[in-house]
């Protein structure tokens, strides 16, 4: 039987281990056990309202993933439920805020994407601040409980035979026929992939008996030039997420939980009677270009790592095809693991 080993055990080395299983690969993950970066993340399956002009190439990447996700790459269950929200609301604070928005409408719109404008947002959710009038809806996005869907992930490997071992100091401790580096920022280090960490916090609020239902829909606003999500879970919220580079430092730092809680309380006042229950930092494996790498890098190595704030929505997609390459066929160009060497070596040439 054919072999591979995953490095790494977040969403995306899940993932793509379940599915070369499910392939008839026979599957070792190697990874450490600690939790990292999918463990903090708030679960978000958003690719028009994380949109940005010039982002073309990761709008339609998520576009392609979400419908996947959408298909059933997790089977809900009715009974703590994994899909926590079903439809998305991006709102501004103030008058820049809301030219931000604009611009991102415009943009979603001229490429096809209807989003659909309010000047009401507290129509779609009544507990938004007074002040708070424009937005836009995205009815297809999602909400996912990241560590629900963690679990399901596990439970479906362990039953489909995949093994799991300590992590690796080097490649060439690997026995594999194939090798699928999904460890994160670690891909860094471990194949010096061009990959670095940026720092996000993440805050956990559960709803006190007396205190306001938390809102149906995912929430993202733009606060004064700041952003802020807020992600309905089965017993509250999730709030996120600061992003900055400070190396491997996870420790949350105060201004960046102040901040959150300050700007999450001028979107969703009724949040300040909740129950503050978990402060944790993660590390996104950003790129320069802001785009995956997905493909191979060599005749035994291939490489599903950088997809920065986009790991759960991006998952499905990289599993397939993660699981295409490793049957012979290629991965699209724009996420290429070696297109940044290439680039530098067509300048210098």
């Amino acid at each position: 039987m054919r072999s591979v080993a995953v490095i790494g055990s977040g969403v995306i080395g899940l993932s793509v281990a379940r599915e070369a299983a499910r392939s008839g690969w026979h599957v070792t993950i190697h990874d450490d056990m600690q939790r990292g970066a999918s463990w903090v993340a708030g679960g978000m399956l958003a690719p028009y309202s994380e949109a940005w002009p010039g982002e073309d190439e990761l709008l339609q990447l998520g576009v392609d993933s979400l419908r996947i996700w959408r298909d059933g790459f997790i089977e809900d269950d009715v009974e703590g439920s994994v899909i926590t929200a079903r439809g998305s609301l991006t709102v501004a604070v103030d008058i820049a805020d809301a030219a931000e928005l604009r611009t991102m409408m415009d943009w979603l719109g001229g490429h096809g994407h209807a989003v659909a404008e309010t000047a009401n947002a507290r129509d779609v959710e009544p507990l938004l601040a007074q002040n708070i009038r424009r937005g836009f809806t995205a009815p297809e996005e999602l909400a996912v409980d990241n560590r629900k869907v963690l679990h399901v992930l596990t439970t479906e490997c362990e039953t489909l035979g995949v093994r799991w071992e300590p992590a690796v100091a080097g490649l060439q401790d690997v026995t594999a026929d194939q090798i699928v580096i999904a460890n994160g920022v670690g891909a860094a280090a471990l194949a010096d992939l061009p990959v670095r960490p940026v720092k996000g916090e993440v805050l956990r609020l559960r709803r006190r008996p007396g205190a306001m239902p938390p809102p149906t829909s995912v929430i993202r606003a733009r606060v004064h030039g700041r952003q802020v999500y807020l992600v309905p879970r089965e017993d509250g919220i999730v709030v996120g997420a600061t992003q900055y580079e400070h190396g491997h430092d996870t420790a949350p730092a105060v201004a960046g939980v102040r901040d959150l809680l300050d700007d999450a309380c001028a979107v969703l006042p009724c949040l300040g009677e909740y129950e503050f229950v978990e402060c944790a930092a993660g590390l996104r494996p950003m790129t320069d270009d802001n785009l995956p790498l997905v493909g191979r890098i060599d005749d035994r190595t291939l490489v599903a790592a950088g997809h920065g704030r986009s790991g759960f929505l991006l998952a499905p997609w990289t599993a397939r095809t993660i699981n295409a390459v490793l049957d012979g066929g290629e991965s699209p160009t724009v996420v290429d693991p070696r297109r940044f060497e290439k680039a530098h070596s067509q300048e210098t040439r």
